[in-house]
């Protein structure tokens, strides 16, 4: 059972503790450094990845520095695990270096107007360079600090992070797989020689925020002194367990009779054809035969047709809906163009920002999907049923889209999304099925301004039926 993250008070447990010498007062609002702590293989990289990719999606711009990174510059190629030793004086100035390398870059990086977190990725593994770290950034710089310590002892769990390092990790991407396990068995042990926890019991060494993560979070989590925005959003975040293997899957609607006439947004049945994709859907998943499927979808009628013959259990949810047109629900391209030119050209102008009247944008929808992510990323197997707009900003967050080119993600319409975390990252595969449909991808136009001709404005709009009575001509394709 997941632990309840703990609190407790600085004063009270810190003393007799070592203090920075010398401290700037704390800003509430000052930049953020994130120091990971712990063995190798305890799931540290993959955390700190994750937690970029989300405070990055969810507006706090995050850099992580891996210090392994700052260590292979200075190496033509990985030796063995000697160079690890407590007692290999040479190799420990090198990674010595590499630390304060990294410690320097996240000091600058954190400088910089607008950047909000920078993440130091590596086992920080003895207290006097946490000491080092906590007088720098905290004493010498008035940044807010946070250390967040990966512990791990589910055997389970470390062969699948052991298979990763070896299988991802640039060290031993020439290397045989046996030579590989041996070295990194040995690397293990020489960690284990010279790390010290930050706690002692219900001691904590630093009077900062700390987090402990047990067995990847499902052993539960331990949090001490936690104060600020940003440390509390973070232990949010992290007290989530996630999957280290996952794959899950995605679809939006089959075509719908709006599609085909070049209808945004309502809540239209499915087409003839958008039909027969659905039972296509179905047909390809149990195929594959996937174990405790799951199916979520929009609370929309199209989304809900497009998965009624699949049999897994099944949520609609409404932070699946499509992006909200508010006046402009229902109108073709050319509609708009005619009665909101100036909407349609601002919106044009900032497709990622702009908001129609009385409805969404598509920072709104990336807000209202924050928490469908992070519940996606502790779940296998689970098939998402939504929209174009929507399936944007879901693919943008999983393989770290730049939010600008968020709203001109390609999701064609009958098409199968398979993504899958590989290592730190997620992959992304497709199977287009072979069912015609329209193509609902409308490029940026070139001319934005508020009076540019309807020409310019409707260049890119795709082709489309003009009427409804048209539809009937598609069933004779099927």
């Amino acid at each position: 059972m997941a632990s309840v993250p703990r609190f407790s008070n600085d004063r009270e447990e810190n003393k007799g503790q070592p203090q920075a010498s010398k401290r700037t007062p704390l800003r509430q609002f000052s930049p953020l450094l994130v120091a990971m702590v712990g063995l190798p293989g305890r799931g540290k990289s993959l955390l700190a990845r994750r937690l970029s990719r989300y405070l990055n999606y969810t507006g706090d711009t995050t850099k992580v520095l891996d210090i392994s990174d700052y260590r292979r510059k200075h190496m033509e190629k990985y030796g063995s695990h000697e160079m690890f030793r407590a007692d290999n004086l040479p190799a420990w100035r090198l990674r010595q270096k590499s630390f304060h390398e990294a410690l320097e870059d996240a000091v600058a990086w954190l400088s910089e107007p607008g950047h909000h977190v920078a993440i130091l990725d590596g086992p920080n593994v003895s207290r006097h360079q946490r000491q080092e770290i906590y007088d720098l950034i905290y004493g010498q710089k008035g940044f807010r600090i946070m250390f967040i310590e990966c512990v791990c002892e589910d055997p389970a769990i470390l062969e699948r992070n052991f298979k990763d390092i070896l299988q991802y990790s640039a060290d031993y991407s020439s290397m045989a797989t046996e030579q590989a396990l041996t070295d990194l068995t040995y690397k293990m042990a020489h960690y284990k020689a010279q790390y010290e926890s930050p706690s002692l019991g219900s001691h904590w060494e630093l009077p900062c925020p700390m987090v402990k993560v047990l067995d990847g979070g499902f052993g539960g989590i331990v949090a001490h002194g936690i104060t600020g925005v940003k440390e509390s959003k973070i232990l949010a975040y992290i007290s989530v367990p996630k999957l280290s293997q996952q794959n899950i899957y995605f679809s939006r609607h089959g075509e719908s009779e709006f599609n085909v006439i070049g209808r945004i947004g309502g809540d239209a049945p499915l087409s003839p054809r958008g039909r027969v994709y659905a039972h296509a859907l179905a047909n390809h998943l149990r195929t594959l035969n996937l174990p405790a499927l799951q199916v979520w979808t929009s609370t929309l009628k199209r989304t809900k047709a497009t998965a009624a013959n699949i049999h897994a259990p099944q949520q609609h949810l409404s932070e699946l809906d499509e992006v909200f047109s508010g006046d402009c629900e229902s109108l073709t391209y050319e509609e708009l163009q005619e009665r909101f030119p100036r909407e349609l050209a601002l919106r044009d102008r900032d497709k990622l920002k702009y908001r129609y009247p009385q409805g969404e944008s598509y920072v709104d929808v990336m807000q209202r999907l924050v928490p469908i992510l992070t519940q996606l990323e502790s779940e296998n197997n689970v098939l998402t049923i939504s929209h174009q707009a929507v399936l944007r900003c879901v693919l943008g967050y999983y393989l770290e889209i730049p939010a600008e080119e968020i709203p001109y993600v390609h999701v064609p319409l009958h098409t199968i999304i398979k993504v899958s975390l590989k290592g730190y990252k997620y992959t992304m595969e497709t199977v287009k099925m072979p069912i015609d449909c329209v193509d609902t991808n409308r490029a940026k136009p070139s001319n934005c301004l508020i009076n540019r001709t309807t020409e310019e404005a409707l260049l890119t709009v795709p082709a489309h039926l003009e009427s409804m009575s048209g539809l009937n001509a598609l069933t004779t394709c099927i």
